[in-house]
């Protein structure tokens, strides 16, 4: 099961700061998201998401046991 962080505004949204999930790619985990915490599915379009520390967007990415993935909305600001 990965690791999920959740930072900001996609914390408040998904009601929690980290959670385990147990999708098997970016893509699955996206649309989990999405169904799980219909807030969070308003924003995670527009937030990064980090696996194991470098940004992600291939859908198929895959997603281990001990995969951290940090989800980061937009930031406002300078």
């Amino acid at each position: 099961m990965a690791q999920l962080r959740y930072f900001a505004a996609a914390e408040e949204a998904a009601g929690t700061p980290e959670e385990r999930r147990d999708e098997a790619t970016l893509g699955a985990l996206r649309a989990g998201l999405a169904a799980d915490h219909p807030r969070l599915a308003r924003i995670l379009p527009r937030c990064s998401v980090l696996v194991d520390g470098s940004r992600a967007e291939d859908p198929e990415t895959v997603l281990g046991a001990e995969t951290l993935v940090d989800v980061l909305p937009p930031f406002a600001g300078g």
